[in-house]
């Protein structure tokens, strides 16, 4: 297997479906539509519908079944970043090598062009709701994207930074929920789209994947550089924020990240035509942006 054309095959197809659903976009301002679009299509490695179409494929749901939730889960992670950027949040200025959506069209349009992404993306999931299966992807992607997953991960966050909280559990509390459940949320809904099927697995996949994702960005944050990352480093630590690194150092940090991919490797173990995932999980783990 061709990781890196798998990968592309994934990405392509979803993207197809992507700028076709962006031509669809309707808004009674033009300003307003271009910020959206601006940050849908800055780039990225569309890393949580490559995931989606991957698991859709080992469980056989067909590929139009499930684009439509990639598509909003796009939507709503490209929201999330918009507004972590703002000076009251993040205050970044590049995303992806490129200026921040605030930068370029202003702090209150970024706000809204971010508002108008997770409408969109309800939308979408409104539009795709054919039977008891599509009603319970989407009521599981609305549930880990709201307060229960990711902004309640982001609200921990924030009340974190400069606290002097060295707690373990507040680290995975938040990681779990701000970068982990849309990540999670991408390995389920083909599961319920398929009636639940091989739903345990695949949520013990997608949690530690998740946290896997979250250690190795905190790793890089304080070993990689502007250029390959696209935005700030050592941002984490500049803000006296709780990551992996600042509470286990860079070796301990390490040794998360391995535990975090064995965990992941063996809970897709039994699938037969798991090499992709396996792959993905080492491209992940070694990535360097």
């Amino acid at each position: 297997m061709n990781f890196d054309k798998r990968y592309n095959d994934y990405k392509e197809i979803f993207e197809l479906e992507l700028f076709q659903r962006i031509e669809s976009i309707n808004s009674s301002n033009q300003t307003l539509k271009d910020a959206m679009v601006y940050s849908l299509t800055v780039g990225g490695k569309r890393i949580r519908p490559v995931i989606m179409l991957a698991v859709a494929e080992l469980l056989c749901v067909e590929f139009t079944k499930v684009l439509p939730f990639a598509v909003a889960i796009e939507c709503i992670h490209t929201y999330s970043l918009i507004h972590d950027d703002l000076p009251a949040m993040d205050n970044d200025d590049f995303r992806r090598g490129k200026p921040t959506c605030h930068k370029v069209y202003g702090e209150a349009m970024a706000i809204l062009a971010g508002d108008a992404l997770l409408n969109y993306a309800y939308e979408i999931l409104l539009r795709s709701i054919n039977g008891d299966n599509s009603l319970s992807a989407s009521r599981l992607l609305a549930l880990y994207a709201g307060a229960f997953g990711m902004i309640g991960g982001q609200a921990i966050d924030i009340l974190s930074e400069n606290s002097g909280d060295t707690s373990e559990q507040t680290l995975f509390e938040m990681h779990a929920n701000k970068t982990g459940k849309l990540l999670l949320a991408s390995t389920l809904i083909p599961s319920c789209l398929a009636g639940n099927e091989s739903f345990d697995k695949l949520s013990d996949f997608g949690k530690n994947l998740g946290l896997l994702f979250q250690v190795t960005d905190d790793i890089l944050d304080v070993t990689s550089t502007k250029e390959k990352l696209g935005k700030s480093i050592n941002k984490d630590e500049n803000s006296k924020k709780l990551t992996f690194v600042t509470l286990f150092g860079l070796d301990g940090a390490k040794e998360h990240a391995e535990k975090y991919y064995n965990q992941a490797k063996l809970a897709i173990s039994e699938f037969e035509e798991n090499e992709f995932l396996i792959s993905l999980l080492d491209f992940i783990k070694g990535r360097d942006h």
